[in-house]
């Protein structure tokens, strides 16, 4: 291993880094100079000195610095993606002492797949697991590694196929498999992630690129929609005339699109970026239970919001029943998460009581959405500089409608809380560019929630991303078309109405990238 070499010289000592990278310090004629060992992809006995004089003829130590780097941006997950994409082409044995990327690269090498003059092998493996966002350190865009898949991509169909059902396994569908599955599965093995299970399905000979049929049966028990996974891998492999380095991906790209087209030429209007590895938070704050009232259906808006957020890419963070203090607490905590900076945007969905221009903690004090809005500029979270900042409001912005049998306001009764000095809906946002405010109701009036089924706004905005998300519709369209669903809508007695209002400083078109799943589909109850 690379972490064992100790060999030293005269001129200094070797700095260590990870097992990856040694460096050379030393000093001759009190002339300090830096020399480089390129140790990233050889063996303890095979190291080679390189110094300045030759350093611009020496290609290969940039092309391994790249690898170094990519390798750096990889987390575990992507490490294991990159191992299960791998298995037909480097044997299982060697695959199985993988620690890092660097350890898959040097394999990759060994088998002539991988060299200083062909790296479209990392810059496939890479667009497969969606790391977009590294394929610049290797010269590549996602269009460049698209338009030459057909005659370079190594990853067959087949594992392309595995990857994607993977990727769509849930936690609880996983457990559920291993269940149906407990027979047919060693007990001395431990499965902790889809890739596991499928990697161990290989191993006994029951999954294969010519047998499927495992997963058919567990899926169609399960998760009936990962089926269309199935059937496109099937249809392609039965077509004799498509091209076999294509794969899967690509097929599916077709037919359903990992993103969409919106963001061609054709387009007047640039889109913001969506394409990192990590799209963005959502935090959902679901404020059910207040002193004097319980805002019943609140759990529906939630779990909906939850699974389309997710089923969106988004890293889903739900928060229930927090005072007007604990709100505040939070939007500061997330206001100096790090992490933001490697993510496309950021989304908050409020769900509670409200009056003009603010929401109600569950202690029944207000909080200005001015003041949420405004711990995410560019001055207070710079990590989310010039990137889109969505805020979702289901609340009353008014008290004029008393709540009728199973649908009720959003609101307090009157003689809860004196009536607020209203404020126009522009002033609730920062006066910066790139945020969008979706708010339930225009202010000044109610906005309804049914008790079983949810709220107006909350659910027509679900059910509308799960329809229009897959057509390529930026986000105003979007809510353009929630507009109309939920002015659609009556009260049991058919004389109440309700109208969102969007208002922003959007840039560019924001527009999610379309996901290979379908939207989901399942109801759940709230408990």
């Amino acid at each position: 291993m690379v972490g064992s070499i100790k060999r030293r010289t005269s001129r200094g000592k070797v700095i260590r880094r990870r097992n990856t990278v040694l460096i050379l310090e030393g000093e001759e004629n009190r002339k300090k100079e830096v020399r480089i060992i390129v140790a990233v992809f050889t063996d303890s006995n095979d190291v080679r000195e390189v110094g300045s004089s030759n350093m611009e003829n020496d290609i290969s130590l940039k092309f391994r610095q790249q690898l170094f780097l990519i390798s750096e941006n990889l987390v575990t997950e992507d490490v294991a993606a990159l191992k299960f994409l791998c298995t037909d082409l480097l044997h299982l044995s060697t695959l199985e002492g993988v620690k890092s990327a660097v350890d898959i690269f040097k394999l990759l090498m060994a088998q002539e797949y991988l060299n200083v003059e062909d790296t479209f092998i990392v810059a496939e493996l890479l667009y497969r697991i969606k790391c977009h966002s590294l394929l610049e350190k290797l010269g590549y865009t996602k269009e460049k590694v698209q338009e030459r898949l057909s005659e370079k991509g190594r990853i067959s169909p087949y594992r392309q196929m595995l990857y994607e059902l993977s990727e769509n396994i849930t936690s609880v569908t996983l457990k559920e498999i291993t269940f149906l599955l407990r027979d047919h599965l060693p007990k001395r093995y431990m499965i902790l992630s889809a890739l596991d299970l499928l990697t161990l399905l290989e191993k006994q000979s029951l999954l294969t690129k010519d047998n499927v049929k495992i997963l058919e049966e567990v899926f169609m028990t399960v998760s009936p929609d990962l089926l269309e996974t199935i059937d496109l891998y099937k249809k392609g492999k039965d077509n004799k005339a498509a091209n076999f380095t294509q794969g899967f991906p690509e097929v599916n790209l077709e037919l359903r699109g990992e993103f969409s087209n919106v963001e061609n030429e054709s387009k007047t209007m640039k889109s913001y970026k969506m394409d990192g590895p990590h799209r963005g938070f959502c935090l959902i704050i679901n404020n059910v239970n207040f002193n004097s009232s319980q805002r019943k259906g609140s759990c529906k808006d939630a779990e909906q919001l939850e699974r389309v957020f997710t089923w969106l890419g988004m890293d889903v963070r739900t928060y229930t029943d927090l005072t007007s203090g604990e709100i505040i607490n939070l939007m500061e905590t997330w206001q100096r998460v790090p992490d933001h900076k490697d993510r496309n945007c950021f989304i908050c969905c409020i769900l509670s009581h409200g009056k003009s221009g603010a929401i109600y903690g569950t202690d029944e004090k207000l909080v200005s959405i001015r003041v949420l809005t405004s711990h995410f500029t560019a001055k207070q979270c710079p990590q989310l500089a010039a990137k889109p900042k969505l805020f979702f409001i289901q609340a009353c912005q008014g008290d004029k409608i008393q709540c009728p049998v199973y649908v009720v306001t959003d609101g307090p009764t009157p003689d809860a809380s004196s009536v607020q000095e209203r404020v126009f809906l522009s002033e609730s946002i920062p006066e910066e560019a790139d945020f969008l405010l979706g708010m339930a109701t225009v202010d000044g009036y109610v906005s309804f929630r049914h008790m079983e089924e949810g709220s107006w706004y909350i659910q027509a905005l679900c059910s509308k991303l799960q329809l229009l998300v897959p057509r390529g519709e930026d986000i105003l369209s979007i809510l353009t078309e929630v507009n109309e669903d939920v002015a659609r809508r009556d009260s049991p007695s058919g004389t109440k109405k309700q109208m969102p209002q969007p208002a922003y400083t959007l840039r560019r078109k924001f527009i999610f990238p379309i996901p290979m799943a379908p939207p989901p589909s399942e109801q759940y109850q709230c408990f």
